[in-house]
């Protein structure tokens, strides 16, 4: 549908052109990201971002494009840039018109031909052509949590539906609206599409709003990576021995037309045979030639600080023979293998070459790590000096979604009795060891080998005691991040947990921040809360954070008592949460008491952060009391059943009997309640 121009200008078809390409100028960077926010996910990162410039551009008119009535240039609606006149040309008009062939062509990639059978996809033959580019990668900005779950909800839905979200939150269409243009952009059911948007990411819209327009899902904001270049460089190579062999073939064929034998023919040594029984794309994946490797100093000059920068480490990084058997284990899971994963990791094989991080010899055993690019890290482990076979080698999943400075500083290498060895990112400058459970004790060094592997560091809990809690600090290298401490332990997965500190909150001072649990205050409450973390093991938890949320004074004790929230936030999303109490006067050994465990609760994150905890307590004079105490934002706190108490402020204790059965509640400062958690 060419741009009308009669109303336009008044001064013919060559100046309404100018008025879309203004348009598109001025508008590229939102047509762009509609564009890519309607366009199907399966084209994937790169190719997706290439259709969306490609949809935006070829959807200007060429310069004589044939003039056509006024009424072929949509109306203004609301979201458009609104011009002077409010009439239905000028930019307005323009900016319109060039949203709708935009929103046309990206709709196109899910559209089937009328003879296609529904029941299948469309096939890529019939989809818009996307622009090809040769050596680079291009994709936006990796996001956190929130927005990994919105692309997730984004990818479930029918194109139709994405465009009714964007035009809703993005171009500030209502309904009729964003009915009206998905009608004319050629979508089967606007009403159904509308009627669906509402629901995609949940009822708070404005931070749906919010995350479409950061950079996580801005196609104008990429990073650019090379494609494998390893692979091109195989590919030319085959070209080159293809053409090769041609002739060879030739010359053989030649002979053998003259009674002369061939020669018999092998496979050379180091040669990779294609794995039966697997597709073809898994097949060329679990070539060792075609692993990815990061150059030595990526790491200090990327904004994405993570296993991709990794470079690959240790001395057998080239045995070829060990990279293929670790790569056909991992696509076969052979009866022998023994195969354990977190919760939530996947175990299938690889789809394409994943990034070598490790290979090498560590406490009797051959060690691979492997990083797919995406969401998981691999551990391959045989004994030491084996050739060939299944037997006794291990296989270890663990996912790492969205990884950073932090949690993806260090891997678990290698595991022996009641010790372990951890291979450190190359951007960690120091390295030490410390018990949690002994605050007052100085770091002592932790010795480093040139492949990155750390001496033998405790496990925690190993012996089934909690007399010692070994953790590992490390400081991130100034080129980097200049004096950035922070601790990590182990938990029985790949990657040790990150933990951090929230102090209590001050009188009359905002609300604090988790921070790195290595000052004086934060080693303090972990000395008392970090023998539940044992609760915690195995179960693939990426970070647990030490909320205090609040101190109370209690009768006949000259100290405090502290509310303590663990959090552990896991790599697949779900959190869980341990409420401790904390008794007045407690040494630095002495365990905090659990008094409330919710698994699956976004509470004592930033999306809860309101708490309510109780329980009972014996006074030095032999007196029991409930105890309640709330957050920052707690106003009062009501208790009823056995007893039936109010306090002002967030702390209660009232005098019941040791098994009173007490219901506790909070009143928040916009008049809501608030449950004790249990």
């Amino acid at each position: 549908m060419p741009l009308s121009p009669a109303r336009s200008s008044g001064t013919g078809g060559r100046l309404g052109v100018q008025e879309a390409e203004a348009a598109l100028v001025e508008h590229y960077p939102r047509l762009v990201r509609l564009a890519h926010l309607v366009l199907p996910p399966s084209l994937g990162r790169h190719r997706r971002v290439l259709a969306a410039h490609a949809a935006v551009q070829r959807a200007l008119p060429g310069p004589r494009a044939a003039p056509r009535p006024p009424a072929a240039v949509p109306a203004q609606r609301s979201g458009v840039p609104s011009d002077a006149s409010g009439q239905t040309g000028g930019p307005a008009s323009a900016y319109a018109w060039m949203r709708l062939r935009v929103l046309r062509a990206a709709l196109a990639y899910e559209r089937r031909p009328g003879w296609w059978p529904e029941r299948l996809p469309a096939p890529a033959a019939l989809r818009p052509a996307v622009p090809v580019v040769r050596g680079l990668r291009l994709f936006p900005r990796a996001g956190g949590a929130d927005e990994l779950a919105l692309d997730r909800a984004l990818s479930e839905v029918p194109a139709a539906v994405r465009a009714a979200l964007a035009l809703r939150l993005l171009e500030s269409l209502d309904d009729d609206g964003a009915r009206a243009l998905l009608g004319e952009a050629g979508a089967r059911d606007p009403a159904g599409a509308v009627r669906a948007a509402a629901s995609v990411g949940g009822a708070d819209h404005a931070a749906v709003a919010a995350m479409l327009r950061s950079p996580e899902f801005d196609p104008c904001t990429v990073q650019t990576r090379p494609s494998d270049l390893l692979r091109r460089r195989h590919r030319m190579r085959a070209a080159a021995a293809a053409v090769a062999l041609c002739a060879v073939a030739g010359v053989l064929a030649v002979s053998a037309g003259r009674g002369e034998g061939p020669s018999p023919s092998g496979t050379g040594v180091g040669a990779y045979t294609p794995l039966a029984g697997v597709r073809a794309e898994v097949a060329a994946a679990l070539d060792p030639g075609r692993l990815l490797r990061a150059p030595a100093g990526q790491w200090a000059d990327t904004s994405r600080v993570d296993f991709t920068a990794w470079p690959p480490r240790g001395d057998r990084a080239d045995d070829r023979e060990l990279l293929g058997r670790a790569l056909r284990t991992w696509a076969r899971r052979p009866a022998g293998a023994a195969v354990t994963t977190t919760p939530g990791a996947s175990t299938a094989p690889p789809v394409q070459p994943p990034r070598l991080l490790y290979a090498g010899e560590v406490d009797g055993a051959a060690v691979v790590l492997f990083h797919d690019g995406g969401v998981r890290v691999v551990r391959y482990a045989e004994p030491a000096g084996r050739r060939s076979g299944a037997d006794s080698a291990a296989l270890d999943f663990a996912r790492v979604d969205d990884a950073d400075v932090t949690t993806a500083a260090a891997l678990v290498v290698s595991r022996t009795g009641a010790a372990g060895r951890f291979l450190l990112a190359p951007w960690i400058a120091e390295s030490s060891t410390r018990d949690l459970l002994a605050p007052d004790t100085p770091a002592r060094p932790l010795g480093v080998g040139p492949d990155g592997v750390t001496a033998a560091v405790g496990r925690p809990g190993a012996d089934g005691g909690c007399d010692a809690w070994p953790a590992v600090q490390l400081r991130s290298s100034g080129e980097i991040v200049e004096k950035h401490a922070f601790l990590v332990t182990d938990l029985g997965d790949l990657t040790p947990v990150h933990l951090t500190h929230t102090p209590a909150p001050g009188a009359g001072q905002p609300a604090r921040q988790p921070r790195e649990a290595t000052g004086t205050e934060a080693l303090a409450g972990w000395s008392r809360t970090a023998c539940s973390l044992r609760a915690l093991s195995g179960s693939g938890v990426r970070a647990v954070n030490n909320w205090e949320f609040a101190r109370q004074r209690l009768p006949g004790t000259p100290e405090p008592a502290a509310w303590v929230c663990t959090r552990a936030d896991t790599w697949r999303g779900p959190g869980r949460v341990l409420v401790q109490f904390v008794r007045p006067g407690a040494s630095a050994k002495s365990p905090a008491a659990v008094v409330a465990d919710r698994q699956d609760t976004a509470l004592c994150s930033r999306f809860g952060q309101h708490v309510l905890a109780g329980t009972h307590w014996r006074s030095p004079a032999g007196d029991w009391y409930v105890l309640a105490a709330g957050s920052r934002a707690v106003r009062r706190i009501d208790a009823s059943g056995a007893v039936t108490a109010r306090a002002e402020g967030t702390t209660l204790a009232v005098r019941a009997p040791q098994d009173a059965r007490v219901r506790l509640t909070s009143l928040l400062p916009d008049g809501s309640t608030l449950p004790a958690v249990e």
